[in-house]
């Protein structure tokens, strides 16, 4: 029996021997239990089905196959309810930046009066008033400038290792958040260089990991607060046009106490956050880029462990 057939298939797919390990894995059973097929190989099988709720084991007399077991992979809804949820939220994002350019003019002209205000006030007490005035008014003109930039931006794919990105961000995150939380770095070696717009999409992953390391960190129950990067090759996956050959998962891994089910079915829409600083745009933004990149961005969610995952064709653009 030749075991290349199974790579097609999106069911994880397992090949064991007399003794209950592994010889062979698919690409969706490396996606699915995290694992490359390197590491699975001549693993016990038993310790990777502990979390499985389901599998098919069929007896097999292909020696030195014993048994074949197939795992079905959540794919994370219909591709039509993907496309269709990606398609609401750029008419959301579209309407938004409409609305901020119709605030930009009256919110500059708001700012000059009161600083004209200010230049003529003459009690110390009341520059304070000005003060707020102007300060808010410059934090108005900042979102307002991050809801109609993307638009704007040029997109300039160069060829890169995602890696580089991901050791990038990390190191920014632990200046940030020092000795508050562990980082772990799960990397597939053999992952390719992926051609992708680099300042852009190494955004869009600051904007992810850091969202989890806030949640980990401003979480009082949170008991070793752990935040995990892992990458993996796809195989056929299907993303925002269509099936490609090979793709990229990019995930991004915290233990913390999950997106409150609130929010879960509108997280990527602009403005909505579950934090009292949040802007609601980071992961706005970040899905945004995902699409530029014919990609998509995605994610499970549950208190103790939550991932997102960046899933890239590595197709050149």
């Amino acid at each position: 029996m030749d075991p290349s057939g199974f790579e097609i298939l999106q069911t994880a797919v397992l090949l064991l021997d007399e003794s209950g390990r592994i010889r062979f894995a698919n690409a969706a059973a490396e996606t699915l239990l995290g694992v490359s097929r390197r590491q699975l190989h001549g693993q016990a099988a038993a310790p990777y089905l502990a979390d499985q709720t389901s599998f098919l084991k069929t007896p097999l007399s292909s020696p030195p196959w014993a048994w074949l077991l197939e795992i079905p992979v959540h794919q994370g809804g219909r591709y039509e309810d993907r496309l269709q949820a990606l398609a609401d939220q750029a008419a959301q994002r579209e309407t938004l930046r409409n609305l901020a350019h119709e605030v930009r003019n009256p919110l500059a002209g708001l700012r000059a009066a009161a600083q004209l205000l200010d230049m003529e006030l003459t009690r110390d007490d009341l520059h304070d008033y000005t003060r707020v005035i102007i300060e808010e008014a410059d934090r108005l003109a900042d979102l307002v400038t991050r809801l109609v930039s993307p638009q704007r931006q040029d997109f300039e794919p160069i060829q890169f290792n995602i890696h580089e990105i991901c050791e990038r961000v990390l190191a920014l995150i632990e200046l940030e958040f020092g000795q508050q939380l562990t980082v772990i770095r799960d990397y597939d070696a053999s992952a390719p260089d992926i051609w992708a717009d680099r300042d852009r999409l190494l955004q869009a992953l600051l904007n992810v990991v850091r969202n989890a390391a806030q949640a980990l960190t401003e979480a009082e129950a949170v008991q070793a607060p752990t935040l995990q990067l892992r990458t993996r090759i796809l195989h056929q996956p299907v993303l925002l046009q269509g099936q490609h050959r090979l793709g990229l998962l990019l995930g991004v891994m915290d233990n913390g106490p999950g997106v409150p089910v609130a929010l879960q079915d509108k997280v990527f829409h602009p403005l909505v956050t579950g934090r009292a600083q949040g802007s609601g745009l980071g992961l706005n933004l970040a899905q945004a880029c995902l699409q530029q990149h014919g990609g998509v961005l995605e994610f499970d969610s549950q208190p103790g462990l939550t991932e997102f995952r960046f899933l890239l064709p590595l197709d050149r653009p």
